[in-house]
């Protein structure tokens, strides 16, 4: 009985020498004695620091009093185990009570918080170089519009125009990168240019009006366009590519059941010798209006007037529709473009509410456009009312023709009423006051001479050509009673090309600025001076290069004509500041073919929005590149020191953990398990 107790209480012997160990350690550490002799008895197995005498059961149950291998095994190694726990906690450093936790993770985030100041205040060394402004951009695509295109840039997509005119037809190509991915923006078209740098553009002679008595001959007549713009494209680009055939004034002329059988002619045969997009909608005849709105949108574009994001220039507040919303946008500038036969003015009309009776209700709504060059008919950012208006008959030299007319008339009658012979002979002429002082002309109608010399006389010049704004005759629009969309002058921009620029240009070398009194001095010492002193001054080389005869001779006329045109016709104030005339814009010739491809492929971003949401989708994880956000990469910094931490806390509290638990097993080893041991000895 005895002998079985004792075996029992052996396991226990163990622990409790196991303990004894601990304990031995722990008041060895505070100075305590311990004996770590083999000997029995009560002083052998004092454990303690103050040696209370206590023995362990297991020393009490050996003969001789000696501790087995196995316990000391045991007891070594809980100790190494608890000294390596304690160990590594001192050398992290004491570690902060229940009270003071609260404190060190406030001291962490403070210290995250601190570091992404910093990185606030840092410039970012690997960050893209700062954006350079829009009108920087627009100096560099200049610059850069100038120069070749790269033909094996595979990203580049292009766009054929043919513009089929009365005198002859031209091919532009065209072309353009991606779309940004900006729905606010267009997209930025160029006109392409060879490796020579110089502008994809070919004529030919005559217009394509002169197939209308064959019209199976009017895809042979475009042939050597198609195949100049073919031999441009790159081949891999010709199914993508869309072409554009667009007929003016020629085809207008003729018949619609010439015009239908042209085109037809052309949507049948063209796609079976070229592979570019072209389709029955591409192939048309275009208004005077379409052409009108074309050429504004082409000027605007060049100008950078649709780019809305650019704040340095001048804004105007635009109503939209018939719900009294408003939007501020960049201004744009109107047009005036007179021809030798016609004369056209477009520009925008921001305010819808001028209209003020049913008259001007009807003229309006065949003279303005609306339109959206947005690629999202949701935004109203590009919505435009455009007026436009062509006036033939009012360019300078039908104006011309029409003036000599009207004199020959009203000096027939004149003479006829007081028996005069003026004009009918050179010794008699008419004296025209729009010609300079001592030239002699002569003017033959319908078998009706009429002889004049120059007499040089500006202002009275102005006074002859004021009927001719009104149109003599029921052949010709007048220029004063048509409908105008009135203009705010206080807040508008004009350019004027062609008679415009070389009325002001060639001859009077005031090209640019337009100063209705400058302008007007040197008009009238032009035409006050003789005929002989004009040729010299031309023989000298003082002109500009590009005035001839012709310009001399009709410069005093085409002068008056145009500043009645503007002043009088179009009631321009004589103190406007704000109209250019100009030749090229930013030294190219802008053609109406640019703004017609701008308006036809204004839904063309759409693809290239959706396809980039797609690679957005797919490649989201790279907006969190930590090249590409440093807020992201310190805030990751800050997580993951805030995570250290809470490890090294939580490892912590399961070090105290630990050693509550060794104490609460020592105090029950002391409790319950001593006395157990001492009760089964004999």
């Amino acid at each position: 009985m005895g002998v079985a107790a004792a075996r029992r209480a052996e396991p226990i012997g163990r622990r409790g020498a196991g303990a004894g160990l601990r304990r031995r350690g722990a008041a060895a550490a505070a100075g305590g004695d311990v004996s770590a002799g083999a000997g029995g008895g009560a002083g052998g197995g004092d454990a303690r620091a103050g040696g209370s005498g206590r023995t362990w059961p297991g020393e009490r149950g050996r003969a001789g009093g000696s501790r087995p291998a196995r316990c000391r095994c045991l007891a070594v190694v809980c100790t190494l185990r608890v000294g390596v726990f304690c160990l590594s906690w001192r050398s992290v450093g004491p570690c902060p009570g229940p009270r003071q936790r609260p404190a060190v993770l406030g001291l962490a985030l403070l210290l995250g918080l601190l570091l992404l100041l910093l990185a606030a205040a840092v410039p970012r060394r690997w960050a893209a170089p700062p954006r350079a402004s829009r009108r920087d951009e627009r100096y560099l695509a200049r610059a850069e519009e100038l120069t070749a295109t790269d033909t094996e840039d595979s990203s580049l997509n292009y766009g054929v125009v043919v513009d089929c005119g009365s005198s002859g037809s031209r091919v532009f190509v065209y072309f353009w990168p991606p779309h940004n991915g900006n729905p606010h923006d267009l997209l930025d078209i160029k006109q392409m240019r060879d490796r020579s740098s110089r502008p994809v553009v070919k004529k030919i002679k005559p217009g394509i009006s002169a197939a209308a008595a064959a019209p199976e001959q009017a895809t042979p007549y475009l042939r050597p366009l198609l195949r100049f713009a073919a031999a441009h494209v790159p081949p891999r680009k010709h199914k993508e590519t869309p072409l554009y055939i667009l007929c003016t004034a020629g085809m207008r002329l003729l018949p619609e059941r010439q015009q239908a059988a042209i085109l037809e002619d052309l949507v049948t045969n063209v796609p079976l010798e070229f592979d570019f997009l072209f389709s029955k909608s591409h192939a048309e005849v275009i208004s005077g209006k379409q052409e009108g709105v074309y050429a504004w949108i082409g000027i605007n574009f060049v100008l950078g007037r649709f780019d809305h994001e650019d704040e340095e220039d001048a804004v105007v507040t635009v109503a939209l529709g018939d719900q009294g919303k408003s939007l501020v946008r960049k201004r744009t500038v109107g047009i005036l473009d007179m021809g030798g036969a016609s004369l056209q003015i477009a520009y925008e009309v921001p305010d819808s509410g001028a209209i003020s009776s049913p008259q001007q209700d009807e003229a309006a709504k065949s003279l303005l456009a609306e339109f959206n060059l947005g690629c999202d008919v949701q935004h109203t950012g590009h919505v435009y009312r455009v007026y436009v208006n062509t006036f033939l008959g009012f360019g300078g030299n039908f104006a011309r023709q029409r003036y000599e007319e009207h004199v020959l008339n009203q000096t027939y009658v004149h003479n006829r009423l007081h028996n005069q012979q003026t004009g009918l002979s050179p010794k008699m002429p008419f004296l025209d006051p729009c010609l300079p002082v001592g030239l002699e002309d002569t003017v033959v109608r319908g078998g009706q001479t009429l002889h004049m010399r120059g007499r040089g006389d500006w202002q009275a010049c102005t006074k002859l050509l004021q009927p001719l704004l009104a149109g003599s005759n029921g052949s010709h629009a007048s220029l004063v009673e048509t409908y105008k969309a009135p203009i705010d002058f206080s807040n508008s921009e004009f350019y004027g090309f062609s008679e415009f620029f070389y009325c002001t240009e060639d001859v009077l070398r005031l090209g640019g600025q337009y100063s209705a009194p400058t302008f007007t001095s040197a008009a009238q010492e032009y035409c006050s001076q003789r005929w002989e002193v004009l040729t010299q001054r031309f023989r000298g080389g003082l002109y500009s290069a590009h005035a001839d005869q012709h310009r001399l001779k009709y410069q005093c006329f085409k002068s008056a004509w145009m500043y009645q045109v503007l002043h009088e016709g179009f009631q321009f104030p004589l103190d406007y500041p704000s109209l250019r005339t100009a030749q090229l814009v930013y030294d190219r010739e802008v053609q109406w073919t640019l703004g017609a491809i701008l308006y036809k492929t204004r839904f063309l971003p759409l693809r290239d929005l959706r396809q980039e949401s797609v690679r957005q989708a797919h490649a989201s994880w790279l907006r969190l590149s930590f090249v590409y956000n440093h807020y992201l990469f310190f805030a990751c910094i800050l997580v993951v020191a805030l995570a250290i931490v809470l490890y090294l806390l939580r490892l912590r509290r399961i070090h105290r953990r630990q050693l509550r638990s060794a104490q609460h097993t020592l105090l029950w080893l002391d409790k319950v398990v001593v006395p157990l041991g001492q009760g089964s000895v004999p």
